[in-house]
């Protein structure tokens, strides 16, 4: 078929829109940052508005640098940063307030209060999550408890919650479609994964108002049409959304059970295909869906969410003022043979899979007076291993499957010393894909299949190579060693903010 599809990626600290061919190659990208708010410790904002027209300013920028016309796009895919909570205005569409990002800590009291009575197995035997504030349930009962007449507005029916690909899909149409797929309902902890609806029980327990929420779909459909005067006077499909980790897994072709892929952004989230067995986990990893295609059918997945990788070297350059830009980071880290004991526990909003403690903070341990800024940048790359280890052994014990290689993405996949490590601290072979802006390109998948710019997932598959293969070069004695040290840091970083 002759056009293009169009992406939009929207993500924790910044926006991108691309435009690939039937190819599935990159005809262009358009990339922007937005405004983070930290109004407390632990406290994670973002201006949905501010969303909003960064995206639209990207989508005209990708057509004049891919110089296609609108009307050459045949679709649109959406994917999206997962758990941020937002809602806002039916009538007007104003937000009410700024989103509550993935990453924020305010709601870790609620979560402690449904563990006290007991309520955990029922959280995860519905939605395959654990209890904890990553998730957006949360972040909606607080919303709605500490803002003026909120709650009465919702139950009236005058309120809309989403995640942000249904504030996306709300603004392209023009308000006309409240809509979310099946992989970021399974994120909000109401909506039961098994039967594929919002569950009652779970939003009594909440004090949700069934009437806040969006229409629940496939991740390849479609949704609605582009109003004309957002999209350039034409009326585009909106055809596929998912969250931006199942994106990945689906843009990373991994479509047969026991297929997984690591995505290194802000935080680091390793997926692993369960076909249509939902797999409950005993060691911390998550139950999710990993999409439903216009069949009805659903398929899922076990995650290992840790929550700060490249936000870390994120901070060591905004926060320290370290380093200038996150690629300074390479030379840095191989300019030492080793890393001279000194580790970094990112633990900046707590620590997700498989540990889940809302309590620890960051801890860089094993200084001494000959640690340099080498160290740090070092220790911070490491982490990111480190971290996707303790999710693959979980994740190995919970599944019965033994990873024999990990196809790994995301921007950090450029960092030849972080995939090597990646490769030695795991003892398996990672492989980085030919393109690696995979999370945009599984939204691109699922809304051309949508439409039938692609015919078949078999046809997908076909399109993926690899561009490099790191193979493990470090002895059994050596991997162990910088693994011991690790998990002795993690120790220190735990339960630290409650006393």
């Amino acid at each position: 078929m002759t056009g293009y599809i169009l992406a939009i990626d929207q993500g924790t600290t910044g926006t991108k829109v691309l435009i690939f061919d039937a190819e599935g190659n990159v005809r262009s990208r358009a990339y922007s940052e937005f405004t983070q708010y930290y109004p407390k410790p632990g406290w994670v904002e973002h201006d949905a508005e501010e969303i909003w027209a960064v995206s639209h300013k990207l989508l005209h920028e990708a057509l004049t640098n891919a110089n296609v016309q609108p009307s050459e796009i045949k679709a649109i895919g959406i994917t999206n940063q997962r758990e941020t909570t937002l809602m806002w205005n039916r009538a007007s569409g104003e937000p009410i307030g700024r989103a509550i990002v993935w990453q924020d800590r305010r709601t870790a009291s609620i979560c402690d209060e449904l563990k006290a009575r007991g309520l955990e197995d029922v959280f995860r035997s519905k939605t395959g999550l654990v209890v904890d504030a990553y998730f957006s349930g949360t972040k909606v009962k607080w919303l709605l408890d500490n803002t003026d007449r909120l709650r009465e507005s919702a139950a009236r029916g005058e309120i809309a919650f989403g995640t942000i690909d249904s504030w996306l899909v709300w603004k392209l149409t023009g308000g006309r479609a409240h809509i979310t797929d099946y992989s970021n309902a399974s994120r909000t902890l109401l909506f039961n994964i098994h039967t594929l609806d919002w569950d009652k029980e779970l939003l009594e327990i909440l004090d949700v108002p069934e009437a806040l929420l969006p229409t629940v779909k496939p991740s390849s459909h479609v949704y609605g049409y582009t109003d004309e005067t957002v999209f350039f006077g034409e009326k585009i499909p909106i055809a596929g959304i998912a969250g931006d980790q199942q994106a990945a897994l689906f843009g990373q072709t991994c479509y047969e059970a026991g297929l997984a892929k690591n995505t290194y952004g802000t935080g680091c989230f390793l997926l692993l295909n369960t076909g249509h067995e939902a797999v409950a986990s005993r060691e911390g990893m998550l139950t999710t869906i990993a999409w439903g295609i216009s069949d009805g059918r659903v398929e899922y997945a076990l995650e290992g969410a840790v929550f700060i990788t490249g936000a870390a070297v994120q901070w060591l350059r905004d926060g320290l003022g370290i380093i200038k830009t996150a690629a300074e980071t390479e030379s840095l880290a191989a300019s030492l043979d080793s890393n001279d004991g000194v580790y970094f526990v990112p633990a900046l909003v707590g620590l997700g899979a498989p540990h889940w403690d809302a309590y620890a903070r960051g801890t860089i341990a094993g200084i001494t007076r000959g640690t340099t800024r080498a160290h740090l940048a070092r220790a911070a790359l490491e982490s990111m291993c480190y971290q996707t280890r303790d999710v693959v052994r979980a994740m190995e014990r919970d599944s019965g499957i033994k990873l024999k290689e990990i196809r790994a993405d995301g921007g950090a996949v450029a960092n030849d010393f972080l995939m090597q490590f990646q490769s030695d601290i795991l003892g398996v072979p990672v492989e980085v894909p030919a393109v690696t802006e995979t999370t945009s390109l599984g939204a691109a998948y699922l809304a051309g299949l949508a439409v039938g710019f692609w015919k078949s997932r078999e046809e997908l598959s076909a399109k993926w190579k690899v561009a490099r293969r790191y193979e493990p070069q470090m002895n059994e004695a050596e991997r162990e060693r910088l693994y011991e040290g690790w998990l002795k840091a993690v120790e220190r970083a735990k339960d630290w903010e409650r006393h």
